[in-house]
């Protein structure tokens, strides 16, 4: 399994990188590989508010449905609307072109309390 060094992660499988001053927001390749192939991705609107914890997705695959929290508070400033069109991507680069929201933190540093590339990969063992 892929697990970038350069971003932070829950213990839910998704995946934070700073970029500047917005946090980008997708789920890891452990993540995409248990949930099966993605056939859809439901992304909330731009200007939501969200706290840290609170459902900010759901993707839908053949196996199952599972839902994408938000990984510190904030206000969704961006989706990925190619995930419409192309769900798919979340399995075929699930760190580039596979993210799913960009939000801009109440606290820029919130993500740093998130595991890091070491500590999430002995979760998943």
């Amino acid at each position: 399994m892929s697990v970038p060094d350069d971003r932070r992660y829950t213990d839910q499988h998704e995946w934070a990188l700073r970029v500047g001053d917005i946090i980008r927001i997708g789920i890891t390749d452990y993540a995409q590989d248990a949930l099966g192939d993605v056939v859809f991705v439901d992304l909330p609107a731009v200007g939501k508010k969200v706290a840290a914890g609170d459902t900010l997705a759901e993707v839908e695959s053949t196996k199952s449905v599972a839902e994408v929290y938000a990984p510190c508070a904030g206000e969704v400033r961006a989706v990925n609307a190619a995930l419409a069109d192309a769900p798919e991507r979340i399995n075929e680069d699930p760190y580039g072109e596979g993210w799913f929201v960009e939000l801009t933190p109440d606290d820029i540093t919130a993500v740093d309390g998130l595991l890091d590339a070491a500590a999430y990969r002995a979760l998943i063992g």
